[in-house]
Protein backbone atom coordinates (compact mmCIF):
# COMPACT_ATOMS: atom_id res chain seq x y z
CA UNK A 1 0.00 0.00 0.00
CA UNK A 2 1.06 3.40 -1.27
CA UNK A 3 2.27 5.29 1.86
CA UNK A 4 -0.21 8.57 2.92
CA UNK A 5 3.51 10.72 2.89
CA UNK A 6 3.94 10.55 -0.81
CA UNK A 7 2.38 9.98 -4.16
CA UNK A 8 2.10 7.16 -6.77
CA UNK A 9 2.54 7.60 -10.43
CA UNK A 10 -1.58 8.01 -10.59
CA UNK A 11 -0.98 10.76 -9.55
CA UNK A 12 -4.13 11.53 -7.93
CA UNK A 13 -4.61 15.34 -7.35
CA UNK A 14 -5.00 15.40 -3.81
CA UNK A 15 -2.56 12.94 -2.87
CA UNK A 16 0.34 14.96 -5.01
CA UNK A 17 -0.94 18.35 -3.23
CA UNK A 18 -0.72 16.62 0.11
CA UNK A 19 2.68 15.27 -0.56
CA UNK A 20 4.06 18.93 -1.73
CA UNK A 21 2.04 20.32 1.32
CA UNK A 22 4.29 18.28 3.05
CA UNK A 23 7.55 18.72 1.93
CA UNK A 24 7.21 23.27 1.17
CA UNK A 25 9.16 24.37 4.41
CA UNK A 26 12.60 22.32 3.49
CA UNK A 27 11.45 22.23 -0.52
CA UNK A 28 14.13 24.69 -1.84
CA UNK A 29 16.77 23.26 0.67
CA UNK A 30 16.38 20.03 -0.52
CA UNK A 31 16.60 21.14 -4.08
CA UNK A 32 19.82 22.97 -3.64
CA UNK A 33 21.44 19.65 -1.96
CA UNK A 34 19.85 17.16 -4.24
CA UNK A 35 21.11 19.23 -7.49
CA UNK A 36 24.16 20.51 -6.17
CA UNK A 37 22.84 24.05 -6.40
CA UNK A 38 22.06 23.81 -10.33
CA UNK A 39 18.86 24.69 -9.49
CA UNK A 40 19.75 27.98 -9.54
CA UNK A 41 21.01 28.33 -12.68
CA UNK A 42 18.15 26.02 -14.16
CA UNK A 43 15.90 28.95 -12.44
CA UNK A 44 18.05 32.16 -13.74
CA UNK A 45 17.83 30.13 -17.28
CA UNK A 46 14.00 29.45 -17.39
CA UNK A 47 13.84 33.40 -16.92
CA UNK A 48 15.83 34.12 -19.72
CA UNK A 49 13.99 31.91 -21.93
CA UNK A 50 10.90 33.71 -20.73
CA UNK A 51 12.07 36.70 -21.55
CA UNK A 52 9.43 38.99 -19.35
CA UNK A 53 9.00 42.35 -19.55
CA UNK A 54 7.24 45.17 -18.08
CA UNK A 55 3.38 45.48 -17.98
CA UNK A 56 3.19 42.32 -19.37
CA UNK A 57 0.79 39.64 -17.24
CA UNK A 58 2.98 35.78 -16.55
CA UNK A 59 1.41 33.33 -15.24
CA UNK A 60 3.99 30.98 -13.41
CA UNK A 61 2.06 27.34 -13.07
CA UNK A 62 3.55 25.33 -10.31
CA UNK A 63 4.62 28.01 -8.40
CA UNK A 64 6.07 26.21 -5.58
CA UNK A 65 7.31 28.26 -2.75
CA UNK A 66 7.91 31.25 -5.90
CA UNK A 67 11.35 31.85 -6.04
CA UNK A 68 11.09 31.66 -10.14
CA UNK A 69 7.87 34.01 -9.94
CA UNK A 70 9.71 36.35 -7.53
CA UNK A 71 12.67 36.17 -10.38
CA UNK A 72 9.53 36.93 -13.02
CA UNK A 73 8.13 40.08 -11.60
CA UNK A 74 11.15 41.52 -10.88
CA UNK A 75 11.30 42.52 -14.53
CA UNK A 76 8.48 45.10 -14.16
CA UNK A 77 5.74 42.22 -14.93
CA UNK A 78 2.58 41.41 -13.21
CA UNK A 79 3.26 37.42 -12.03
CA UNK A 80 0.41 35.13 -11.25
CA UNK A 81 2.17 32.44 -9.18
CA UNK A 82 -0.34 29.46 -9.41
CA UNK A 83 -0.21 25.97 -7.62
CA UNK A 84 -2.26 22.78 -6.59
CA UNK A 85 -1.05 23.17 -2.92
CA UNK A 86 -2.28 25.19 -0.25
CA UNK A 87 1.17 24.15 1.43
CA UNK A 88 3.59 25.35 -0.89
CA UNK A 89 1.65 28.65 -1.72
CA UNK A 90 1.63 29.51 1.72
CA UNK A 91 5.46 29.44 2.20
CA UNK A 92 5.57 31.27 -1.51
CA UNK A 93 3.53 33.85 0.39
CA UNK A 94 5.10 34.25 3.75
CA UNK A 95 8.73 34.93 2.16
CA UNK A 96 7.31 37.20 -1.39
CA UNK A 97 4.29 38.22 0.34
CA UNK A 98 5.19 41.90 -0.03
CA UNK A 99 6.80 41.55 -3.49
CA UNK A 100 6.19 43.87 -6.08
CA UNK A 101 4.01 42.55 -8.84
CA UNK A 102 2.88 39.23 -7.66
CA UNK A 103 -0.02 37.82 -6.58
CA UNK A 104 -1.11 33.69 -5.55
CA UNK A 105 -3.61 31.80 -6.72
CA UNK A 106 -4.37 28.21 -5.85
CA UNK A 107 -5.04 26.39 -9.52
CA UNK A 108 -5.54 22.77 -10.63
CA UNK A 109 -3.65 22.93 -14.21
CA UNK A 110 -5.98 20.92 -15.63
CA UNK A 111 -9.11 23.69 -14.92
CA UNK A 112 -7.11 26.60 -14.68
CA UNK A 113 -9.54 29.67 -13.21
CA UNK A 114 -8.82 32.14 -15.77
CA UNK A 115 -10.22 33.71 -18.63
CA UNK A 116 -9.04 32.77 -22.17
CA UNK A 117 -5.90 34.76 -23.88
CA UNK A 118 -5.13 36.41 -20.46
CA UNK A 119 -1.30 36.10 -20.18
CA UNK A 120 1.23 37.46 -22.28
CA UNK A 121 3.43 34.07 -21.32
CA UNK A 122 2.90 31.15 -19.19
CA UNK A 123 5.80 28.82 -17.81
CA UNK A 124 5.79 25.68 -15.21
CA UNK A 125 8.62 24.53 -14.13
CA UNK A 126 8.62 21.04 -12.13
CA UNK A 127 4.94 20.43 -12.41
CA UNK A 128 3.69 18.98 -15.42
CA UNK A 129 5.41 15.93 -14.66
CA UNK A 130 3.42 16.01 -11.79
CA UNK A 131 0.02 16.53 -13.50
CA UNK A 132 -2.36 13.32 -14.04
CA UNK A 133 -3.58 14.49 -17.47
CA UNK A 134 -0.50 16.33 -18.91
CA UNK A 135 -1.70 16.89 -22.16
CA UNK A 136 -4.65 18.66 -20.69
CA UNK A 137 -2.47 20.54 -18.61
CA UNK A 138 -0.94 21.76 -21.94
CA UNK A 139 -4.23 22.73 -23.79
CA UNK A 140 -5.00 25.02 -20.63
CA UNK A 141 -2.39 26.74 -21.06
CA UNK A 142 -2.81 27.40 -24.49
CA UNK A 143 -6.43 28.81 -23.82
CA UNK A 144 -5.49 31.40 -20.90
CA UNK A 145 -2.56 32.88 -23.25
CA UNK A 146 -2.88 35.50 -25.68
CA UNK A 147 -2.66 34.89 -29.42
CA UNK A 148 1.47 35.31 -30.29
CA UNK A 149 1.99 34.49 -26.29
CA UNK A 150 4.36 32.25 -25.68
CA UNK A 151 5.33 29.17 -23.09
CA UNK A 152 8.15 27.77 -21.55
CA UNK A 153 7.99 24.35 -19.56
CA UNK A 154 11.65 23.22 -17.70
CA UNK A 155 10.87 19.75 -16.73
CA UNK A 156 13.57 17.06 -15.75
CA UNK A 157 14.09 14.79 -19.34
CA UNK A 158 16.73 12.47 -20.64
CA UNK A 159 20.44 13.00 -21.09
CA UNK A 160 21.06 11.96 -24.42
CA UNK A 161 24.54 10.26 -23.67
CA UNK A 162 23.93 6.80 -23.01
CA UNK A 163 26.85 6.66 -20.66
CA UNK A 164 25.71 9.79 -18.64
CA UNK A 165 21.69 8.52 -18.54
CA UNK A 166 23.43 5.81 -16.77
CA UNK A 167 25.33 7.39 -14.12
CA UNK A 168 22.53 9.67 -13.96
CA UNK A 169 20.17 7.27 -13.18
CA UNK A 170 22.45 5.59 -11.10
CA UNK A 171 22.41 8.90 -8.41
CA UNK A 172 18.91 9.11 -8.84
CA UNK A 173 18.22 5.59 -7.85
CA UNK A 174 20.77 5.10 -5.06
CA UNK A 175 22.13 8.50 -4.43
CA UNK A 176 18.93 10.81 -4.15
CA UNK A 177 17.01 8.98 -2.02
CA UNK A 178 19.75 9.36 0.78
CA UNK A 179 20.40 12.77 0.14
CA UNK A 180 16.24 13.21 0.44
CA UNK A 181 16.10 11.60 3.81
CA UNK A 182 18.91 13.37 4.79
CA UNK A 183 18.43 17.07 3.97
CA UNK A 184 14.44 16.83 3.30
CA UNK A 185 11.34 16.84 5.18
CA UNK A 186 9.89 13.86 3.30
CA UNK A 187 11.95 11.30 2.18
CA UNK A 188 9.61 9.19 0.76
CA UNK A 189 8.49 12.22 -1.31
CA UNK A 190 11.40 12.01 -2.98
CA UNK A 191 11.08 8.20 -4.25
CA UNK A 192 8.06 9.39 -6.21
CA UNK A 193 10.28 11.69 -7.59
CA UNK A 194 12.73 9.51 -8.56
CA UNK A 195 9.99 7.35 -9.90
CA UNK A 196 7.83 9.82 -11.96
CA UNK A 197 11.35 10.95 -13.71
CA UNK A 198 12.42 7.73 -14.95
CA UNK A 199 8.65 7.25 -16.22
CA UNK A 200 9.12 10.85 -17.71
CA UNK A 201 8.59 11.24 -21.75
CA UNK A 202 12.02 12.43 -23.27
CA UNK A 203 12.12 16.08 -24.94
CA UNK A 204 10.95 14.94 -28.00
CA UNK A 205 7.93 13.38 -27.01
CA UNK A 206 7.24 16.34 -24.42
CA UNK A 207 7.69 18.44 -27.74
CA UNK A 208 5.30 16.43 -29.71
CA UNK A 209 2.78 16.63 -26.66
CA UNK A 210 3.06 20.62 -26.81
CA UNK A 211 2.35 20.76 -30.96
CA UNK A 212 -0.81 18.27 -30.34
CA UNK A 213 -1.95 20.64 -27.80
CA UNK A 214 -1.59 23.45 -30.59
CA UNK A 215 1.21 25.23 -29.54
CA UNK A 216 3.42 26.33 -32.42
CA UNK A 217 7.61 26.40 -33.22
CA UNK A 218 8.51 24.34 -30.58
CA UNK A 219 11.67 24.03 -29.60
CA UNK A 220 13.60 22.86 -26.81
CA UNK A 221 17.38 23.48 -25.62
CA UNK A 222 18.93 20.64 -22.88
CA UNK A 223 20.85 22.11 -19.58
CA UNK A 224 23.09 19.93 -17.54
CA UNK A 225 23.31 17.60 -20.38
CA UNK A 226 19.92 17.21 -20.54
CA UNK A 227 18.91 16.55 -16.68
CA UNK A 228 16.71 19.21 -17.68
CA UNK A 229 15.01 20.74 -20.72
CA UNK A 230 13.29 23.85 -21.77
CA UNK A 231 11.00 23.88 -23.97
CA UNK A 232 9.62 26.97 -25.68
CA UNK A 233 6.98 27.28 -28.21
CA UNK A 234 4.31 30.39 -29.74
CA UNK A 235 0.21 30.27 -29.79
CA UNK A 236 -0.91 31.01 -33.38
CA UNK A 237 -1.74 34.87 -33.93
CA UNK A 238 -4.78 33.49 -36.03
Amino acid sequence: MTSPHRADLGKDPARVSGMFDLVARRYDLTNVAMTFGLDALWRRATTRAVAPRPGERILDLAAGTCRSSASLADSGAQVVAADFSPGMLAEGKRRYGDHRGLSFVEADATDLPFVDGEFDAVTMSYGLRNVNDPKRALAELLRVTKPGGRIVVNEFSTPPNPAFRTLYRFYNDHVLPRVARLVGSNGEAYDYLNESIREWPDQRALAAWMREAGWTDVAYRNLSLGIVALHRAWKPVA
